[in-house]
């Protein structure tokens, strides 16, 4: 009987090492979040444009819009610290408009370039620069954004919260599964399958109509099981 309980709690503790590999790979080379990030911020600068006037705002966004261009290239160093065609980049214009929406932006966007150079420290500190806003794409992908970087640093509670966080801000079948899911694998790979089949639970309820949600069986299930 012994040998038969030291059996399956090894099975257990590979499981849960399995499941937390997962997500890290799963999330190593392209942070999901920052996927949903760049769709997003594209369409967001030219309404922060539209929206908000004053020369000096105007300004920045013109300067940010080459720092799209060169985001969207993948030359993320550039993009960060500048190229020869005198673009300052993000940083420079983060720390010289800062109090700007496009400033403001810039932020979000360096901190996105340094996880995708995956220098975790770097990301974790320019993500949380950015100032949420009241809207339930840009800003909660950025607190999302945070919390894959926290699961990389492997501060995976501070994760997990930020995770949750970033869902409820979002509060829609877009990025809120997709966050609840991510928190829910970490917490499992934690051994807390409690508290991720109530993330899971959600997802089939609330976001029923969700990607996620047509595949959340196999995760309640796993989650269920001793």
């Amino acid at each position: 009987m012994a040998n038969k309980n030291e059996k399956a709690s090894a099975a257990q503790d590979a499981a849960v090492l399995n499941s937390s590999e997962s997500f890290l790979l799963k999330n190593q080379k392209v942070i999901i979040a920052c996927v949903i990030a760049i769709i997003v911020i594209v369409a967001g600068v030219s309404l922060y444009k539209t929206y908000y006037s004053g020369p000096r705002a105007e300004k920045a966004s013109t300067i940010l819009a080459k720092g799209q261009q060169l985001f969207m290239a993948e030359q993320y160093e550039k993009a960060l610290k500048g190229d020869s065609t005198g673009f300052a980049g993000f940083i420079s214009v983060a720390e010289e408009y800062g109090n700007t929406d496009a400033g403001n932006l810039a932020k979000l966007y360096a901190g996105l370039c340094y996880a995708k150079l995956e220098k975790w420290d770097e990301a974790a500190t320019w993500l949380d620069k950015f100032s949420p806003r009241d809207d339930q794409m840009i800003s909660p992908a950025a607190e999302g954004a945070l919390g894959n970087v926290y699961a990389h640093q492997n501060q995976l509670d501070k994760a997990v919260e930020q995770l949750k966080k970033a869902a409820k801000h979002a509060d829609n079948s877009t990025l809120s599964p997709m966050f609840l899911l991510q928190a829910g694998e970490i917490l499992e790979s934690q051994g807390k399958k409690e508290e991720a089949l109530t993330l899971y639970q959600e997802i089939k309820s609330k976001y029923f109509d969700s990607y996620q949600a047509g595949i959340i069986d196999k995760y309640i299930e796993r989650a269920t099981t001793k």
